[in-house]
């Protein structure tokens, strides 16, 4: 090991340290123990007598000390790699991240140790944990890597399961802010019940064994992924093992919290055990985005940071021309990473959020910047990261059959105008902004959903079910069905029965939308091997399920009218707009046996659907807004 790796190395051992110990001293009520700041009770060394303050003043030190040392790891990152970028960097932004956890620090103290810094604090700890990770596992890998390497699927699966456990820390957290840890005495089940009503007092804690639930899923399905498939990569099968092992101890321990009536040594281990899974994450994260980058090397060993990366490698599924990137200027290069984004796609997904929003409210944003309107426009934000994130990674992962495909070859990734690895990390970086985000300005359930949205499009949908089979748009349809339970969430905290209709709503409005499409674009999908259902059933039958699938989609649509109690404004849009719908679908559906007339009628419907769509939750929003009763 170099010094810059024995230093930064360290350094991550001591944030650990002093992540566990300010989790101690939150258990042992220790975090007024020091009134005042940077000091204790006006002086360096505290009262001999005061315990809580000696704890305190452990804490205050540990964390001056690591301050000490995250800046010897930016001095000799400039030192000794100051042409590297991707280190020197990084070091800078270690030593103002920690610059403002010391600020964050000081304001929990002012604060009285409120729930909002607390957590906080937490959420910015992890964070500095996770850059000086990331900076240690950098320093291993070559300073120069070119071309492209193998694929990053493990990568984007470790990324996620990362971003999942950040997000169930900031519930675990929630529930300490909001004095609900002791609201039920029972674990596993709440009160009884594992389906327990959601009140203020109740929801936090739900919310967070809940999440506690997908995220463990979540884990253990990463470490079995990895034994499975990186055994060529030593240290990404250790620490994603690592964390599928340490989650059921952790949940284990979040038991044993309840049933102790929240003992000192449960809540510290807790955490500590939750640091260390999320430590783990990362570094499975950078450690397979590197080796992936690497591993087209001729003769450089894994993770031996020797040698450049030369040689390209073909994603899976199909072979790629290996043609190099064209050089562009940097307004064609930002136009490119737009377009992975899928900006119109982006653009139908919101349609469906802000009446959802409405909806839950009966309020509408106004002209003046309210609170209302802020979380609107939060809410619409994190939303388009959320959406551009899965959509970059799905570029990624489809840009063999892209290349294939007529109507997407122009898109960045086949027309090798952004390299694939740089859309992988493009779109996770995208997917980390829009958590961020929402967890900050909107809520924390608003952005562990639209995070499931994310993992549900790239993992489920693009993985798994597009090239296996033809109820591939059925399925993963529920990604795009999220935004409206999103919107709801942003609002209100949770999912009520209304926002779980709208979700079925576009759920069984997804796939009429889309094989009218793909009888379009049928040729394409064929040459591409994707087991689209008028590839594989024909035009007859695509056009009767089309049909079928409008008359579940009116039938939800009416039944919104009861659940949410709509008033006159919303039943006679839904009617009328669901008529139109239905009379199309029958058309088409008569056409089925006329490929041509068939084609025409298809492109007429899929128009119209996304008129629709956005029609009807128009008249959601108006109706919400303006309620005239029926009857």
């Amino acid at each position: 090991m170099t010094r810059f790796q024995k230093l930064t190395a360290a350094t991550v051992a001591m944030t650990f340290a002093l992540v566990t110990i300010g989790v101690f001293v939150r258990a042992t009520d220790s975090g007024l123990g020091c009134p005042d700041w940077p000091f204790c009770y006006g002086q360096v060394v505290p009262p001999l007598d005061d315990a809580k303050a000696w704890i305190e003043w452990v804490h205050r030190t540990v964390a001056a000390v690591l301050g000490l040392m995250v800046v010897g790891v930016a001095a000799l990152a400039f030192l000794d790699h100051r042409d590297r970028r991707s280190i020197l960097w990084p070091s800078l932004g270690a030593v103002a991240l920690v610059g403002f956890q010391a600020w964050l620090g000081r304001e929990t103290v002012r604060l009285g140790n409120s729930g909002e810094s607390v957590t906080a604090h937490l959420a910015a700890a992890m964070t500095v944990l996770a850059l000086l990770i990331f900076i240690l596992v950098r320093s291993y890998y070559p300073a120069r890597i070119g071309g492209r390497g193998a694929s990053q699927r493990f990568t984007i699966l470790a990324a996620f399961g990362a971003l999942a456990t950040f997000a169930l820390l900031l519930f675990g957290s929630n529930v300490t802010a909001t004095n609900g840890a002791l609201v039920f005495p029972d674990w596993p089940l709440m009160g009884g019940s594992a389906l327990p009503p959601l009140t203020d007092v109740t929801t936090a804690h739900v919310l967070h064994r809940w999440v506690a639930v997908v995220v463990g899923i979540i884990v253990i399905g990463i470490a079995l992924a990895a034994w499975r498939t990186q055994r060529g990569h030593p240290w990404v099968v250790r620490l994603a093992v690592t964390a599928g092992i340490l989650f059921p101890v952790q949940a284990l321990i979040g038991g044993l919290q309840v049933l102790t009536q929240l003992s000192e040594w449960t809540q510290t281990l807790h955490l500590a055990l939750g640091a260390a899974i999320w430590g783990a994450l990362v570094g499975a994260t950078v450690v397979s985005y590197y080796e992936a980058r690497t591993s087209a090397v001729p003769g450089v060993r894994s993770g031996a940071g020797e040698g450049v990366a030369t040689d390209r490698a073909a994603p899976e599924g199909g072979s790629v021309a290996m043609v190099a990137p064209a050089p562009s200027t940097l307004r064609e290069t930002i136009r490119s990473y737009i377009a992975l984004t899928k900006p119109r796609i982006i653009e139908l997904l919101l349609i469906t959020t802000v009446p959802a929003m409405v909806l839950a409210t009966r309020e509408v944003p106004g002209i003046e910047w309210t609170g209302w309107t802020w979380l609107v426009l939060w809410t619409l934000v994190g939303g388009t990261l959320a959406a551009g994130s899965a959509n970059a990674i799905n570029c990624y992962l489809d840009r063999d059959i892209d290349e294939l495909m007529a109507r997407t070859r122009r898109r960045p990734l086949p027309a090798h105008e952004v390299p694939p690895e740089n859309a992988v990390a493009f779109g996770i970086a995208l997917g980390v902004l829009s958590f961020a985000v929402l967890a900050y300005f909107v809520n924390l359930p608003a952005a562990f959903l639209a995070l499931l949205a994310i993992a549900f499009y790239v993992l489920v949908y693009t993985l798994v079910l597009k090239r296996t089979t033809p109820q591939n748009i059925v399925i993963g349809g529920a990604a795009g069905a999220l935004p409206p339970v999103i919107g709801w969430a942003a609002v209100t905290g949770s999912v009520g029965v209304p926002a779980l209709v709208l979700f079925a709503l576009v759920f069984y409005w997804t796939p009429p939308h889309f094989w009218a499409l793909s009888l379009r674009i049928r040729r394409d999908y064929a040459a591409a091997g994707v087991p689209m259902l008028p590839v594989v059933r024909g035009i007859p039958e695509t056009t009767r399920q089309i049909l079928l699938y409008t008359l579940l989609m009116i039938a939800i649509s009416l039944v919104l009218f009861a659940v949410a109690r709509m008033g006159a404004v919303y039943l006679a849009a839904a009617v009328v707009l669901g008529a139109i719908f239905l009379w199309r679908a029958i058309g088409l559906w008569r056409q089925g046996s006329s490929p041509e007339q068939s084609t025409a009628q298809a492109i007429r419907l899929y128009k119209y659907s996304i008129s629709y769509l956005t029609l009807l939750f128009l008249a959601v929003a108006i109706d919400a807004i303006w309620l005239i009763p029926v009857g």
